[in-house]
């Protein structure tokens, strides 16, 4: 369930602020030793200037402190051929790491609290974690891991 590269679609997620619950992707950037997890929470929203918008691919503006990846929607992202509905975005600073245990005891039953959506495209992934591992408004305790 939690190798790397593995997008999990949790419905709802629980978010850890108490944000309400709500329908989420889930990408496993890192796996450290089936204890805890790197991984983000892809969306739709938009917060890039316009003027700097990409279609697909690493967005770095330090001016403003914004690290992004853009995944388009005509791209299939999976190795069995899945996109995802919409442009979607994937932003440095909003990577977090999940106890594994914890994970699984709110989400016991696949295919019931959560679906193995996917396994991402290696060249995509790959793609992924140098954006992230290469970014100033990622933490550096998270680059340090996307590292090791």
């Amino acid at each position: 369930m939690f190798d790397e590269g593995t997008i999990i679609y949790f419905d709802p997620f629980y978010f850890k602020n108490g944000n309400t619950a709500k329908p989420k992707y889930f990408i496993v950037l890192k796996n450290q030793d089936n204890h805890n997890i790197l991984a983000s929470l892809p969306t739709r929203t938009d917060s890039i200037p316009q003027k700097e918008e990409i279609e697909n691919g690493c967005i770095e503006l330090p001016s403003i402190n914004l690290n992004c990846f853009v995944i388009s929607n005509d791209i299939e992202i999976t190795e069995c051929g899945k996109s995802f509905e919409f442009k979607t975005h994937i932003y440095g600073h909003q990577i977090d790491d999940y106890e594994i245990d914890f994970l699984q005891e709110i989400y016991p039953l696949e295919n019931t609290d959560y679906e193995i959506w996917g396994k991402m495209k290696n060249e995509i992934f790959v793609s992924l974690i140098e954006c992230l591992r290469n970014s100033k408004s990622v933490k550096r305790k998270y680059r340090k891991i996307l590292t090791d």
